[in-house]
């Protein structure tokens, strides 16, 4: 069975709260519900909708195998059931910082958080937490963004 990296179900608060500055991105900001992490992500709006009060699952997962086994590359692949079944919209990207910050911000309440920055193809994200529940991250680290709405 594949161990997550993070896994939380997000409630959006404000997209584009700079402003729309791309025509078929929008930077979502959100709140979760189980570690009361903060999100801040661009998604492809285009393809994938989002809106003010929205609930979606997000998962951050090193592979899409349910097993837990690397990706694969075509060769030789076989066809098979995948995490990818279960979500709706998926980006592959890399975690290239993490870094502490003190103190309160718009995005989080006082205290010590991780913020931990990801680049999904030049689609960016922020979580910004508990240092307990980034246990898993490390710099350098592959992985999947998967997202499903939730009615």
């Amino acid at each position: 069975m594949v161990d997550f990296l993070f896994d939380d179900i997000f409630t959006i608060e404000k997209v584009d709260p700079d402003g729309k500055k791309f025509d078929k991105v929008s930077r979502i900001v959100a709140q979760s519900e189980k570690h009361g992490v903060s999100l801040i992500l661009d998604v492809n709006t285009e393809i994938y909708p989002m809106h003010e009060k929205d609930k979606f699952l997000m998962v951050l997962s090193p592979t899409l195998n349910w097993s837990g086994a690397p990706v694969a590359g075509k060769q030789g692949q076989v066809e098979q059931k995948s995490l990818a079944d279960k979500f709706d919209y998926i980006m592959h990207g890399l975690l290239y910082k993490m870094s502490t910050a003190k103190g309160k911000s718009e995005y989080s309440k006082e205290g010590v958080k991780v913020e931990v920055y990801a680049s999904f193809g030049g689609l960016q994200m922020m979580l910004k937490g508990d240092p307990t529940s980034c246990t898993k991250f490390k710099i350098d680290q592959n992985m999947f963004l998967l997202i499903r709405k939730l009615i």
